[in-house]
């Protein structure tokens, strides 16, 4: 699914080189759980941003289902990202103009699937996030757990064949933060493969693997045996 190479991120600003990855050398399968783990500041997002074909690396490899990154046009990685990822971020990044359901359905429309398979999944997931009271409401107008939940909903709605999570409990209480890991959880026992930064050390046992990074360089790597979550739908 994922093959980095001696990759390597290098930011600059005002004539100063800041070093945010280090030859950084990783093999995803399908189907794996890899929690991406250290403190802030140590790569995370940025790792997650190269594999998402959201950002370049500035040297190095990025091999993704079998595909040379390094010589896609912008075109075709933006293909790439609509057809086969789903994104969950620390920010949100939903569209302030757009309702609760036009968040949700939008990867759908994307994909031109017909409006009443759109309608039919996009309320069954708003209902098993416990969405749907607010589904014409705008994101500004919800709190920032819903948000949260209506982000990973976006996420997960055109069932990617690759999820990557960048804290996706990080604004929500517990009860939340467990139905949205034990909801990846599912997804993942169902062949989607999922690749999420974290500082939650009880999200991260959801996983399967677990990278620990640190001053842009992975400097640990644990493998776990893998829980199995009952079959989830949507």
């Amino acid at each position: 699914m994922i093959r980095a190479v001696n990759l390597g991120k290098v930011y600059t600003k005002f004539g100063i080189e800041t070093t945010a990855l280090h030859n950084i050398n990783l093999e995803i399968s399908k189907g794996d759980f890899v929690c991406i783990m250290g403190p802030s500041g140590c790569g995370k997002t940025t790792l997650l941003n190269i594999i998402g074909l959201l950002d370049s690396a500035s040297v190095g490899q990025l091999m993704l289902m079998n595909e040379d990154t390094i010589k896609k046009s912008n075109r075709q990685r933006a293909e790439m990202r609509k057809n086969h990822i789903g994104f969950v971020f620390q920010n949100f990044n939903l569209i302030d103009e757009l309702t609760v359901y036009e968040n949700i359905e939008l990867p759908l429309i994307y994909q031109k699937v017909p409006k009443a398979v759109r309608k039919q999944r996009v309320n069954a997931l708003m209902e098993r996030l416990q969405l749907a009271h607010k589904q014409r409401f705008f994101p500004q107008q919800i709190s920032g757990g819903q948000q949260q939940r209506v982000a990973v909903a976006r996420a997960i709605i055109a069932k990617p064949k690759l999820i990557l999570a960048d804290e996706p409990t990080g604004n929500l209480d517990s009860v939340r933060g467990q139905e949205v890991m034990e909801m990846l959880m599912e997804l993942n026992d169902q062949g989607t493969t999922i690749v999420m930064a974290t500082h939650s050390a009880a999200a991260a046992d959801y996983g399967n693997r677990i990278i620990n990074l640190f001053d842009g360089q992975i400097v640990t790597e644990n493998l776990k045996k893998k829980t199995k979550a009952t079959d989830f739908n949507v």
